[in-house]
């Protein structure tokens, strides 16, 4: 498999869930740095949508890349520890602006 890079969109098998998960095989945003990638065994990837979310910032992120086809919205509060056995194939990215939006949310949650 290709390396996984930090602000990767890429296909993750999500099952098995419980309660209010993201299941399925859906598209993720990978979030933790390339090293950290490579020597941990694990990811820490956002669960994306294509369903038009109600909830504003910071809990959902509009995905604007032009490095990704589909019009989809990250959910920030799905952030979830990978193995890297879940992860599949790379189908775009995001930029460094973006990613910097996407984390400042994330702290919004959690600090």
């Amino acid at each position: 498999m290709a390396k996984i890079l930090r602000g990767d969109l890429r296909w993750a098998e999500l099952n098995p869930v419980r309660g209010h998960e993201q299941a399925g095989h859906r598209p993720v945003l990978i979030l933790s740095h390339d090293v950290f990638n490579a020597r941990s065994g694990t990811v820490i990837a956002m669960a994306l949508t294509s369903q038009m979310q109600k909830a504003g910032s910071p809990l959902t992120y509009i995905l604007e890349s032009k490095n990704y086809s589909k019009q989809s919205w990250l959910k920030i509060s799905q952030i979830r520890n990978l193995s890297v056995e879940r992860i599949g194939k790379k189908i775009g990215f995001v930029e460094q602006e973006e990613l910097v939006d996407i984390v400042d949310g994330l702290n919004q949650i959690i600090n």
